[in-house]
Protein backbone atom coordinates (compact mmCIF):
# COMPACT_ATOMS: atom_id res chain seq x y z
CA UNK A 1 0.00 0.00 0.00
CA UNK A 2 2.73 2.23 0.67
CA UNK A 3 4.05 2.28 -2.74
CA UNK A 4 0.96 3.48 -3.99
CA UNK A 5 0.22 6.44 -1.52
CA UNK A 6 4.30 7.29 -2.58
CA UNK A 7 3.41 7.41 -6.24
CA UNK A 8 -0.24 8.50 -6.21
CA UNK A 9 1.28 11.85 -4.02
CA UNK A 10 4.05 12.29 -6.70
CA UNK A 11 1.69 12.30 -9.74
CA UNK A 12 -0.32 14.55 -7.70
CA UNK A 13 2.65 16.66 -6.92
CA UNK A 14 3.30 16.78 -11.06
CA UNK A 15 -0.33 17.58 -12.01
CA UNK A 16 -0.19 20.67 -9.53
CA UNK A 17 2.86 21.73 -10.57
CA UNK A 18 1.61 21.66 -14.12
CA UNK A 19 -1.54 23.20 -13.58
CA UNK A 20 0.20 26.23 -11.83
CA UNK A 21 2.97 26.86 -14.88
CA UNK A 22 0.15 26.44 -17.44
CA UNK A 23 -1.63 29.19 -15.43
CA UNK A 24 1.46 31.73 -15.22
CA UNK A 25 2.54 30.64 -18.52
CA UNK A 26 0.70 29.03 -21.38
CA UNK A 27 -1.28 32.21 -22.97
CA UNK A 28 -1.39 31.29 -26.24
CA UNK A 29 -0.50 28.13 -28.81
CA UNK A 30 2.80 28.91 -29.37
CA UNK A 31 3.01 28.97 -25.42
CA UNK A 32 1.61 25.50 -25.58
CA UNK A 33 3.62 23.83 -28.45
CA UNK A 34 6.81 25.33 -28.19
CA UNK A 35 6.98 27.00 -24.64
CA UNK A 36 6.89 30.77 -26.39
CA UNK A 37 10.73 29.40 -27.61
CA UNK A 38 12.07 30.52 -24.28
CA UNK A 39 13.00 27.40 -22.33
CA UNK A 40 16.01 27.81 -20.34
CA UNK A 41 18.82 25.73 -20.63
CA UNK A 42 19.29 22.98 -18.05
CA UNK A 43 15.15 22.58 -18.41
CA UNK A 44 15.55 21.77 -21.97
CA UNK A 45 18.18 19.05 -21.03
CA UNK A 46 16.41 17.73 -18.70
CA UNK A 47 12.88 17.13 -20.76
CA UNK A 48 15.47 16.12 -24.00
CA UNK A 49 16.56 13.22 -21.61
CA UNK A 50 13.12 12.64 -19.42
CA UNK A 51 11.32 12.33 -23.04
CA UNK A 52 13.62 9.87 -24.31
CA UNK A 53 13.83 7.34 -21.47
CA UNK A 54 10.39 6.35 -21.09
CA UNK A 55 8.61 3.64 -20.69
CA UNK A 56 9.91 1.44 -22.91
CA UNK A 57 13.67 1.98 -21.66
CA UNK A 58 12.35 0.93 -18.15
CA UNK A 59 10.15 -1.92 -19.48
CA UNK A 60 10.69 -3.47 -22.90
CA UNK A 61 14.92 -2.40 -23.07
CA UNK A 62 15.17 -3.06 -19.60
CA UNK A 63 13.73 -6.98 -19.83
CA UNK A 64 16.29 -7.19 -23.44
CA UNK A 65 19.22 -6.28 -20.59
CA UNK A 66 17.75 -8.92 -18.30
CA UNK A 67 17.24 -12.00 -20.79
CA UNK A 68 20.23 -11.06 -22.48
CA UNK A 69 22.85 -10.06 -19.94
CA UNK A 70 24.60 -6.63 -19.95
CA UNK A 71 27.02 -6.89 -22.84
CA UNK A 72 23.30 -7.25 -25.02
CA UNK A 73 22.01 -3.88 -22.94
CA UNK A 74 25.53 -2.25 -23.72
CA UNK A 75 25.15 -3.29 -27.29
CA UNK A 76 21.10 -1.99 -27.96
CA UNK A 77 21.33 0.83 -25.10
CA UNK A 78 24.31 2.28 -27.43
CA UNK A 79 21.76 3.86 -30.17
CA UNK A 80 20.44 6.93 -28.06
CA UNK A 81 24.27 7.97 -27.31
CA UNK A 82 25.24 7.57 -30.41
CA UNK A 83 22.07 8.93 -32.25
CA UNK A 84 22.78 12.37 -29.38
CA UNK A 85 26.49 12.28 -30.79
CA UNK A 86 24.35 12.88 -34.34
CA UNK A 87 21.88 15.08 -33.38
CA UNK A 88 24.22 17.54 -32.29
CA UNK A 89 24.90 18.45 -35.99
CA UNK A 90 21.35 18.64 -36.91
CA UNK A 91 19.75 20.80 -33.41
CA UNK A 92 20.97 24.34 -35.00
CA UNK A 93 19.81 23.47 -38.77
CA UNK A 94 16.34 22.77 -37.39
CA UNK A 95 16.58 25.53 -34.80
CA UNK A 96 17.21 27.75 -37.99
CA UNK A 97 14.63 26.35 -40.01
CA UNK A 98 12.01 27.96 -37.49
CA UNK A 99 9.95 24.52 -37.89
CA UNK A 100 7.99 23.71 -34.73
CA UNK A 101 7.08 20.15 -36.70
CA UNK A 102 8.61 17.19 -38.63
CA UNK A 103 5.80 17.44 -41.26
CA UNK A 104 6.37 21.47 -41.72
CA UNK A 105 9.86 20.50 -42.35
CA UNK A 106 9.11 17.88 -45.37
CA UNK A 107 6.58 20.44 -46.56
CA UNK A 108 8.86 22.76 -46.84
CA UNK A 109 11.33 20.76 -48.88
CA UNK A 110 9.08 17.88 -49.99
CA UNK A 111 5.99 19.74 -50.77
CA UNK A 112 2.37 19.80 -49.44
CA UNK A 113 1.94 15.85 -50.29
CA UNK A 114 4.59 15.31 -47.87
CA UNK A 115 3.78 17.23 -45.41
CA UNK A 116 0.31 15.74 -45.00
CA UNK A 117 1.88 12.26 -45.18
CA UNK A 118 4.24 12.54 -43.12
CA UNK A 119 1.69 14.08 -40.72
CA UNK A 120 -0.52 10.54 -40.71
CA UNK A 121 2.85 8.76 -40.05
CA UNK A 122 4.32 10.34 -37.37
CA UNK A 123 0.62 10.76 -35.22
CA UNK A 124 0.69 7.02 -35.92
CA UNK A 125 4.07 6.07 -34.38
CA UNK A 126 3.34 8.43 -31.97
CA UNK A 127 0.15 7.40 -30.76
CA UNK A 128 2.08 3.70 -30.52
CA UNK A 129 4.97 5.13 -28.53
CA UNK A 130 2.38 6.64 -26.11
CA UNK A 131 0.17 3.16 -25.89
CA UNK A 132 4.14 2.01 -24.63
CA UNK A 133 3.89 4.28 -21.73
CA UNK A 134 0.53 3.27 -20.88
CA UNK A 135 0.78 -0.06 -21.14
CA UNK A 136 4.34 0.24 -18.68
CA UNK A 137 2.31 2.69 -16.34
CA UNK A 138 -0.68 0.45 -15.96
CA UNK A 139 1.71 -3.03 -15.44
CA UNK A 140 3.74 -0.58 -12.16
CA UNK A 141 -0.20 -0.15 -10.78
CA UNK A 142 -1.48 -3.93 -11.17
CA UNK A 143 2.13 -5.10 -9.76
CA UNK A 144 1.87 -2.33 -7.02
CA UNK A 145 -1.83 -3.07 -6.46
CA UNK A 146 -1.20 -7.09 -6.50
CA UNK A 147 1.94 -6.69 -3.83
CA UNK A 148 -0.57 -4.96 -1.73
CA UNK A 149 -3.61 -7.36 -1.92
CA UNK A 150 -5.23 -5.16 -4.00
CA UNK A 151 -6.91 -6.25 -7.39
CA UNK A 152 -6.96 -3.58 -10.20
CA UNK A 153 -7.82 -5.01 -13.22
CA UNK A 154 -5.50 -3.71 -16.46
CA UNK A 155 -8.57 -2.19 -18.43
CA UNK A 156 -9.01 -0.18 -15.06
CA UNK A 157 -5.17 0.96 -14.46
CA UNK A 158 -4.82 2.16 -18.42
CA UNK A 159 -7.40 4.16 -17.75
CA UNK A 160 -6.61 5.83 -14.70
CA UNK A 161 -3.05 6.52 -16.19
CA UNK A 162 -4.26 7.65 -19.38
CA UNK A 163 -6.24 10.07 -17.52
CA UNK A 164 -4.01 11.82 -15.42
CA UNK A 165 -1.03 11.94 -18.37
CA UNK A 166 -4.20 13.65 -20.88
CA UNK A 167 -4.71 16.55 -17.65
CA UNK A 168 -1.09 17.07 -17.52
CA UNK A 169 -0.71 17.20 -21.18
CA UNK A 170 -4.21 19.24 -22.02
CA UNK A 171 -3.83 21.96 -19.13
CA UNK A 172 -0.33 23.10 -19.76
CA UNK A 173 1.60 21.66 -23.01
CA UNK A 174 5.09 22.22 -23.55
CA UNK A 175 5.32 24.16 -20.74
CA UNK A 176 4.36 21.82 -17.66
CA UNK A 177 5.53 18.75 -19.85
CA UNK A 178 9.18 20.60 -20.01
CA UNK A 179 9.29 21.41 -16.40
CA UNK A 180 8.17 18.32 -14.49
CA UNK A 181 10.47 16.39 -17.15
CA UNK A 182 13.41 17.84 -15.53
CA UNK A 183 12.37 17.53 -11.94
CA UNK A 184 12.07 13.42 -13.17
CA UNK A 185 15.04 12.99 -15.01
CA UNK A 186 17.05 14.17 -11.87
CA UNK A 187 14.48 11.55 -9.86
CA UNK A 188 15.41 8.39 -12.31
CA UNK A 189 18.94 9.24 -11.96
CA UNK A 190 20.20 9.57 -8.62
CA UNK A 191 16.84 7.16 -7.81
CA UNK A 192 18.61 4.57 -10.01
CA UNK A 193 22.26 4.83 -8.49
CA UNK A 194 21.25 5.36 -4.79
CA UNK A 195 19.30 1.43 -5.46
CA UNK A 196 22.53 -0.16 -7.29
CA UNK A 197 24.86 -0.47 -3.91
CA UNK A 198 21.78 -2.28 -2.46
CA UNK A 199 20.82 -4.61 -4.82
CA UNK A 200 24.90 -5.42 -5.15
CA UNK A 201 24.68 -5.92 -1.46
CA UNK A 202 21.15 -8.55 -1.44
CA UNK A 203 22.86 -10.47 -4.62
CA UNK A 204 26.10 -10.97 -2.88
CA UNK A 205 24.84 -11.66 0.31
CA UNK A 206 22.61 -14.46 -1.52
CA UNK A 207 25.70 -15.93 -3.28
CA UNK A 208 24.05 -14.96 -6.24
CA UNK A 209 26.04 -14.80 -9.71
CA UNK A 210 25.05 -14.03 -13.34
CA UNK A 211 23.85 -17.34 -15.39
CA UNK A 212 26.60 -18.26 -18.06
CA UNK A 213 24.78 -17.10 -21.01
CA UNK A 214 24.02 -14.21 -19.33
CA UNK A 215 27.89 -13.29 -19.32
CA UNK A 216 28.40 -13.32 -23.31
CA UNK A 217 28.71 -10.41 -25.98
CA UNK A 218 25.51 -12.20 -27.00
CA UNK A 219 23.67 -13.65 -24.66
CA UNK A 220 21.97 -16.59 -26.53
CA UNK A 221 20.97 -14.01 -29.14
CA UNK A 222 21.59 -13.91 -33.05
CA UNK A 223 23.46 -10.70 -34.13
CA UNK A 224 20.38 -10.20 -36.36
CA UNK A 225 18.02 -10.47 -33.31
CA UNK A 226 20.46 -7.32 -31.32
CA UNK A 227 20.64 -5.36 -34.30
CA UNK A 228 16.87 -5.46 -34.46
CA UNK A 229 16.36 -3.90 -31.08
CA UNK A 230 19.47 -1.28 -32.12
CA UNK A 231 18.20 -0.08 -35.08
CA UNK A 232 14.72 0.94 -34.60
CA UNK A 233 15.76 2.92 -31.07
CA UNK A 234 18.68 4.81 -33.39
CA UNK A 235 16.48 5.47 -36.81
CA UNK A 236 13.45 7.05 -33.77
CA UNK A 237 16.40 9.12 -31.88
CA UNK A 238 18.09 11.09 -35.38
CA UNK A 239 14.47 12.00 -36.66
CA UNK A 240 12.58 12.22 -33.13
CA UNK A 241 9.59 15.21 -33.57
CA UNK A 242 9.79 14.96 -29.69
CA UNK A 243 13.75 16.10 -30.03
CA UNK A 244 13.13 18.44 -32.83
CA UNK A 245 10.58 20.36 -31.18
CA UNK A 246 12.95 21.27 -27.66
CA UNK A 247 15.43 22.11 -30.25
CA UNK A 248 12.60 24.73 -31.45
CA UNK A 249 12.06 25.40 -27.65
CA UNK A 250 15.40 26.79 -27.21
CA UNK A 251 16.15 30.26 -27.55
CA UNK A 252 18.90 30.02 -30.63
CA UNK A 253 20.21 27.44 -32.53
CA UNK A 254 23.56 27.60 -29.56
CA UNK A 255 21.36 27.14 -26.95
CA UNK A 256 19.84 24.11 -28.83
CA UNK A 257 23.32 22.38 -29.13
CA UNK A 258 24.39 22.85 -25.98
CA UNK A 259 21.23 21.38 -24.88
CA UNK A 260 22.36 18.09 -26.98
CA UNK A 261 25.64 18.03 -25.19
CA UNK A 262 23.88 17.70 -21.48
CA UNK A 263 21.71 15.53 -22.90
CA UNK A 264 24.59 12.97 -23.77
CA UNK A 265 25.79 13.10 -20.65
CA UNK A 266 22.57 12.40 -18.78
CA UNK A 267 21.59 9.90 -21.40
CA UNK A 268 24.82 7.80 -20.60
CA UNK A 269 24.26 8.08 -16.49
CA UNK A 270 20.98 6.56 -17.58
CA UNK A 271 21.65 3.33 -19.43
CA UNK A 272 24.79 2.74 -17.34
CA UNK A 273 22.78 2.72 -14.31
CA UNK A 274 19.45 0.58 -15.95
CA UNK A 275 22.24 -2.06 -17.16
CA UNK A 276 23.67 -2.21 -13.48
CA UNK A 277 20.18 -2.40 -12.05
CA UNK A 278 19.08 -4.88 -14.37
CA UNK A 279 22.56 -7.19 -14.30
CA UNK A 280 21.82 -7.02 -10.49
CA UNK A 281 18.48 -7.94 -11.02
CA UNK A 282 19.52 -11.39 -13.35
CA UNK A 283 21.23 -12.44 -10.70
CA UNK A 284 18.69 -12.22 -8.36
CA UNK A 285 15.85 -14.00 -10.45
CA UNK A 286 16.57 -17.09 -12.72
CA UNK A 287 13.79 -16.64 -14.09
CA UNK A 288 10.59 -14.09 -14.59
CA UNK A 289 7.34 -14.94 -16.42
CA UNK A 290 7.41 -11.39 -17.46
CA UNK A 291 10.56 -9.65 -17.80
CA UNK A 292 9.59 -6.24 -18.91
CA UNK A 293 8.39 -5.78 -15.19
CA UNK A 294 12.05 -6.73 -13.98
CA UNK A 295 12.97 -3.31 -12.37
CA UNK A 296 9.75 -2.82 -11.03
CA UNK A 297 9.77 -6.47 -9.44
CA UNK A 298 13.34 -5.86 -7.97
CA UNK A 299 12.08 -2.65 -6.04
CA UNK A 300 9.57 -4.02 -4.40
CA UNK A 301 11.04 -7.51 -3.94
CA UNK A 302 14.69 -6.35 -2.54
CA UNK A 303 14.87 -2.69 -1.79
CA UNK A 304 13.72 -0.99 1.83
CA UNK A 305 10.61 0.83 0.95
CA UNK A 306 11.59 4.36 1.19
CA UNK A 307 14.35 3.36 -1.62
CA UNK A 308 12.17 1.56 -3.82
CA UNK A 309 10.01 4.03 -3.54
CA UNK A 310 11.72 6.63 -4.66
CA UNK A 311 13.00 4.04 -7.82
CA UNK A 312 9.10 3.55 -8.07
CA UNK A 313 8.30 6.93 -8.41
CA UNK A 314 11.23 7.70 -11.28
CA UNK A 315 10.05 4.77 -13.14
CA UNK A 316 6.32 6.28 -12.96
CA UNK A 317 7.96 9.47 -13.41
CA UNK A 318 9.94 8.91 -17.18
CA UNK A 319 6.76 6.94 -17.85
CA UNK A 320 4.74 10.03 -17.20
CA UNK A 321 6.70 12.53 -19.23
CA UNK A 322 7.39 10.52 -22.19
CA UNK A 323 3.53 9.74 -22.71
CA UNK A 324 2.57 13.35 -22.39
CA UNK A 325 5.41 14.38 -24.49
CA UNK A 326 4.37 11.89 -27.40
CA UNK A 327 0.59 13.04 -26.76
CA UNK A 328 1.73 16.52 -27.30
CA UNK A 329 3.52 16.46 -30.21
CA UNK A 330 1.19 13.89 -32.52
CA UNK A 331 -1.54 16.10 -31.16
CA UNK A 332 0.24 19.23 -32.52
CA UNK A 333 0.86 17.53 -36.10
CA UNK A 334 -2.59 17.51 -36.29
CA UNK A 335 -3.52 21.04 -35.25
CA UNK A 336 -0.82 22.67 -36.88
CA UNK A 337 -0.64 20.14 -40.53
CA UNK A 338 -3.89 19.13 -40.91
CA UNK A 339 -6.41 21.57 -38.94
CA UNK A 340 -4.43 24.77 -40.28
CA UNK A 341 -2.98 24.05 -43.14
CA UNK A 342 -5.90 22.63 -44.66
CA UNK A 343 -9.51 22.83 -43.06
CA UNK A 344 -9.02 26.05 -41.87
CA UNK A 345 -6.02 28.70 -42.22
CA UNK A 346 -7.93 31.35 -40.78
CA UNK A 347 -8.03 29.90 -37.07
CA UNK A 348 -7.83 32.16 -33.89
CA UNK A 349 -5.59 30.74 -31.25
CA UNK A 350 -8.49 30.10 -29.49
CA UNK A 351 -9.74 27.77 -31.89
CA UNK A 352 -6.31 25.98 -32.50
CA UNK A 353 -5.70 25.37 -28.54
CA UNK A 354 -8.92 23.68 -28.66
CA UNK A 355 -8.12 21.55 -31.07
CA UNK A 356 -5.19 20.90 -29.82
CA UNK A 357 -6.96 19.73 -26.49
CA UNK A 358 -9.74 17.64 -28.15
CA UNK A 359 -7.00 16.22 -30.30
CA UNK A 360 -4.84 15.10 -27.18
CA UNK A 361 -8.15 13.36 -25.39
CA UNK A 362 -9.18 11.41 -28.83
CA UNK A 363 -5.30 10.49 -29.48
CA UNK A 364 -5.25 9.01 -25.30
CA UNK A 365 -8.63 6.87 -25.80
CA UNK A 366 -6.72 5.92 -29.59
CA UNK A 367 -3.40 4.79 -27.84
CA UNK A 368 -5.70 2.58 -25.42
CA UNK A 369 -7.46 0.95 -27.99
CA UNK A 370 -3.63 0.04 -29.52
CA UNK A 371 -2.36 -1.80 -26.11
CA UNK A 372 -4.86 -4.08 -26.91
CA UNK A 373 -3.79 -5.57 -30.09
CA UNK A 374 -0.35 -5.87 -28.80
CA UNK A 375 0.47 -8.55 -26.36
CA UNK A 376 3.77 -6.88 -24.54
CA UNK A 377 5.69 -3.81 -24.36
CA UNK A 378 8.72 -4.33 -26.38
CA UNK A 379 7.09 -5.79 -29.45
CA UNK A 380 4.43 -2.12 -29.35
CA UNK A 381 7.51 -0.38 -28.70
CA UNK A 382 9.47 -1.73 -31.43
CA UNK A 383 6.64 -1.46 -33.91
CA UNK A 384 5.97 2.50 -32.82
CA UNK A 385 9.91 3.09 -32.99
CA UNK A 386 10.06 1.20 -36.45
CA UNK A 387 6.90 3.39 -37.83
CA UNK A 388 8.63 6.40 -37.56
CA UNK A 389 12.58 5.47 -37.78
CA UNK A 390 11.65 3.95 -41.29
CA UNK A 391 9.32 6.12 -42.62
CA UNK A 392 9.92 9.48 -41.23
CA UNK A 393 13.90 9.93 -40.14
CA UNK A 394 15.25 8.60 -43.75
CA UNK A 395 13.14 11.62 -45.25
CA UNK A 396 13.94 13.96 -42.82
CA UNK A 397 17.89 14.10 -42.69
CA UNK A 398 17.91 14.05 -46.33
CA UNK A 399 15.75 16.99 -45.96
CA UNK A 400 17.88 19.07 -43.73
CA UNK A 401 21.33 18.47 -45.06
CA UNK A 402 20.72 17.34 -48.93
CA UNK A 403 20.81 19.35 -51.77
CA UNK A 404 20.09 16.52 -54.02
CA UNK A 405 17.11 14.71 -52.82
CA UNK A 406 14.03 15.91 -54.59
CA UNK A 407 10.59 16.09 -53.53
CA UNK A 408 9.08 13.28 -55.10
CA UNK A 409 12.10 11.06 -53.89
CA UNK A 410 11.11 12.22 -49.95
CA UNK A 411 7.83 11.27 -50.50
CA UNK A 412 8.85 8.18 -52.32
CA UNK A 413 11.11 6.87 -48.76
CA UNK A 414 7.71 8.21 -46.55
CA UNK A 415 5.55 6.28 -48.63
CA UNK A 416 8.52 3.37 -48.87
CA UNK A 417 9.32 2.95 -44.98
CA UNK A 418 5.47 3.44 -43.85
CA UNK A 419 4.20 0.24 -46.44
CA UNK A 420 7.71 -2.00 -45.62
CA UNK A 421 6.75 -1.62 -41.59
CA UNK A 422 3.15 -2.32 -41.77
CA UNK A 423 3.31 -5.10 -44.15
CA UNK A 424 6.61 -6.54 -42.40
CA UNK A 425 4.46 -6.43 -39.09
CA UNK A 426 1.61 -7.82 -40.85
CA UNK A 427 3.66 -10.79 -42.02
CA UNK A 428 4.91 -11.88 -38.16
CA UNK A 429 8.44 -10.74 -38.91
CA UNK A 430 9.28 -13.27 -41.16
CA UNK A 431 12.37 -15.60 -39.75
CA UNK A 432 12.79 -13.62 -36.25
CA UNK A 433 13.67 -10.24 -38.60
CA UNK A 434 12.90 -7.49 -36.76
CA UNK A 435 11.15 -4.91 -39.40
CA UNK A 436 13.61 -1.90 -38.92
CA UNK A 437 16.15 -3.88 -40.68
CA UNK A 438 14.24 -4.35 -43.74
CA UNK A 439 11.73 -1.08 -43.42
CA UNK A 440 14.78 1.56 -43.01
CA UNK A 441 16.87 0.15 -46.19
CA UNK A 442 14.03 0.27 -48.06
CA UNK A 443 12.79 4.21 -47.33
CA UNK A 444 16.89 4.90 -48.24
CA UNK A 445 17.15 2.77 -51.39
CA UNK A 446 13.36 4.53 -52.41
CA UNK A 447 14.68 8.25 -51.57
CA UNK A 448 18.15 7.59 -53.53
CA UNK A 449 16.54 5.66 -56.32
CA UNK A 450 13.72 8.03 -56.90
CA UNK A 451 15.54 11.48 -56.43
CA UNK A 452 18.28 10.25 -58.83
CA UNK A 453 15.68 10.06 -61.78
CA UNK A 454 13.16 12.85 -60.63
CA UNK A 455 13.84 16.84 -61.04
CA UNK A 456 14.17 18.81 -57.94
CA UNK A 457 12.29 22.36 -57.45
CA UNK A 458 13.79 25.78 -56.36
CA UNK A 459 10.73 26.36 -54.38
CA UNK A 460 11.58 23.33 -52.33
CA UNK A 461 15.77 23.45 -52.19
CA UNK A 462 17.79 23.37 -48.76
CA UNK A 463 18.45 26.83 -49.03
CA UNK A 464 14.52 27.86 -48.72
CA UNK A 465 14.26 25.84 -45.96
CA UNK A 466 16.48 28.29 -44.06
CA UNK A 467 15.35 31.83 -45.63
CA UNK A 468 11.27 31.01 -45.09
CA UNK A 469 10.87 32.00 -41.73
Amino acid sequence: MGYIVAISLYLAAIMIYGLILAHKKVKTTDDMMTGGRKIPFIILVGSLLATWCGGGGITGSAGVVYSGGPWVGAITFAAPPIGIILLYFIAANVRKSNKVTVPEIMGARYGEAAGIIAALCVMLAYVGVLATQLKAAANIMVLLCSSSGIELSQGMALVICTAIIAVITVCGGMVSVAYSDAISALLMIGGFFVAIPLLMSAANAQGATLPAAKATITGGMSGIQILGYFLPSLALMLGDQNMLQRFASAKNGDEAKKSNVGMFIGEVLVIISIIAFCTQSAKLYPSLDVPANVIFQTAVDYLPFAFGAIVMCACMAFIVTTADSYLLSSATNLTNDIYVKHINPNATDKQKMNVLRITIAAFSVLAIALTLYFPTVLALQMTAYTMYGAAITPAILFALFSKKVTPAGGIAGIVAGGAATIGWTLMGTPMGIQCAIVAVPVSVVAILLVSAVTKSSPEHSLEALYTEN
